[in-house]
């Protein structure tokens, strides 16, 4: 299957060591194609360079040794139907997840969990593993 992880779990994996998150990572990794948008990668970023100045360097490392698939989101989304969100900073990553096909999208961001859409399935990591772990 083809997985996207959101920002939030980016982050929580590469600056603060969820051990748990990890697991998900390497497992996503070794069994699966983890994708990641641009837009993902831009806000992971903006977040640690604000929040985390001191994280960079390791992030950045962390960054080059993980194995993925990178989906280009349009700075600006074109008009589209295939959902709404409350949270207008969630749809790049939504709208990034739909165009590239990917089967699951992990998120810890409770505005995807209203979202009423087929496809991709929208999973929080506990819900990722307990179905497919």
């Amino acid at each position: 299957m083809r997985i996207m992880i959101d920002t939030n779990i980016l982050i929580s994996i590469a600056v603060f060591n969820s051990g748990k998150l990890g697991d998900l990572l390497n497992h996503i990794c070794s069994n699966h194609i983890l994708v990641l948008s641009s837009y993902a990668l831009e806000e992971f970023e903006s977040v640690v360079k604000r929040k985390f100045p001191d994280k960079m360097a390791g992030v950045i490392k962390f960054l080059m040794k993980l194995p993925f698939e990178l989906e280009y989101t349009p700075y600006e989304l074109p008009e589209h139907d295939y959902f709404t969100i409350r949270d207008k900073y969630d749809e790049p990553i939504l709208y990034s997840a739909i165009t590239a096909d990917v089967d699951v999208l992990i998120t810890g961001d409770r505005d995807f969990w209203d979202v009423k859409i087929e496809h991709p399935e929208i999973l929080s990591p506990a819900e990722f593993l307990a179905k497919y772990g």
